[in-house]
């Protein structure tokens, strides 16, 4: 009982995201859960060390480094400053951008592109007469959108294919149909809507400086890109990604002109502390057996997760009341470790889920933020008319691609 309690506290306040007269954030409020766990005794301080999947945790790490590299090395400000030669076509430059953002998180990890590409845009477009909000809310959609693809792309992802052992590959080839189409179906949308304003619009006037971005520099990024290939390769054989993502990451840390701690300081603790509470949190509930309890009385009521269309509805559902890795965590348990299309689908529908409200992924947030310091305003509302029809369409392709 005391477990239930703890969960259920804890879940509710990362859906709020706060609890009002105190300045906690989801991860405080996940971590406070996690000690409530330990305090009363219902997870064991060893078992609450031993329950963490440090496996996942090696593989976020070493990505975060490598895009760290990439990051300082100036490749973000020279990817978006290649294609702003394409401004005065704004069709086809929302097209080419939606895809360098889909293509880069797909293998960088969608929070970490919309933080380095949403300031750049939003400055670039404001100083060649564009209205920049189209651009950057194609650029949220498209960064959950391409990263849902692999793996490596987002965090849920990186989690249930560690927990479920998923084939790099395999996974690659099935997820990358339906999340090519629900890219080019959002485009269309985001087109259709805002065809007759993307140009002519005066927002405020252009702050900032380009010199307050990280510059091009050709060795460096040549070093970190060099590394998302190899690492790659790597993830297609038998080794371990953890592994291989820290001895890429362990390599990329030997150098001569980037200081290791400019680089860890882009590593997202935050991130790496909500994680190990909500393995803390899972495991408390786990251990009196409650998601298998639901499970089983939610089969009673005709609900199978074996479904595609109960999955992707209830995947959609919590991720957009408790955010896409509480989510995860809380049906994985409930998954066939067999069935491997049901994780699959799993990972997918979590991502596109995230593009449906504002609060759905924190790659929106990040925009959001990014476009507010250039004088950018998105609000809630202006985000729902095209996340709620480009979320619907996207998860419908995946239902049509997994009962095909």
């Amino acid at each position: 009982m005391t477990a239930l309690i703890i969960f259920i506290v804890s879940y509710l306040g990362i859906a709020l995201g706060r609890v009002p007269g105190l300045a906690l954030d989801r991860v405080g409020i996940a971590l406070l859960g996690a000690i409530a766990m330990v305090v009363f005794k219902v997870v064991s301080p060893a078992d609450a060390v031993s329950c963490i999947d440090f496996p996942t945790l090696c593989l976020l790490y070493g990505l975060m480094i490598i895009s760290a590299q990439l990051r300082l090395g100036g490749f973000y400000t020279y990817a978006a400053e290649k294609i702003m030669f394409l401004v005065d076509k704004p069709g086809r430059f929302l097209l080419v951008s939606m895809v360098l953002s889909a293509v880069l998180s797909a293998l960088l990890a969608n929070d970490i592109i919309c933080f380095a590409l949403a300031p750049i845009l939003a400055f670039s477009l404001k100083r060649a007469g564009l209205n920049p909000v189209p651009f950057l809310l194609g650029l949220a959609i498209s960064s959950n959108i391409g990263s849902a693809a692999t793996l490596i792309g987002n965090p849920q992802n990186m989690l249930i294919g560690q927990v479920g052992k998923l084939p790099f590959g395999d996974f690659f080839l099935w997820a990358s149909l339906p999340s090519v189409s629900a890219l080019l179906a959002s485009y269309g949308l985001i087109f259709l809507l805002y065809r007759n304003r993307m140009g002519g619009v005066k927002i405020g006037t252009v702050t900032g400086d380009e010199k307050d971005w990280p510059r091009f520099d050709r060795w460096q990024t040549s070093k970190g890109l060099l590394s998302v290939a190899l690492l790659v390769g790597l993830f297609l054989t038998d080794i371990p990604r953890d592994l291989s993502a820290l001895a890429v990451a362990g390599m990329l840390l030997l150098s001569r002109k980037m200081k290791s701690r400019d680089m860890l300081a882009l590593v997202d603790w935050h991130l790496i502390t909500l994680f190990c509470a909500l393995f803390i949190i899972i495991h408390g509930i786990s251990q009196e057996h409650l998601p298998q309890r639901l499970l089983s009385y939610l089969s009673l009521k005709g609900f199978d997760l074996a479904d595609p269309l109960c999955l992707t509805g209830l995947s959609a559902v919590l991720s957009n009341i408790f955010s896409n890795v509480p989510a995860v965590m809380l049906v994985i348990p409930c998954l066939d470790p067999i069935h491997l299309e049901s994780w699959y689908i799993l990972a997918v529908s979590s991502t596109f889920a995230g593009n449906l409200f504002l609060l759905g992924s924190i790659a929106n947030l990040i925009v959001v933020e990014k476009a507010e310091a250039q004088g950018v305003m998105i609000s809630f509302k202006e985000h729902a008319r095209i996340g709620i029809p480009v979320t619907l369409l996207s998860l419908a392709i995946l239902v049509v691609w997994a009962l095909i």
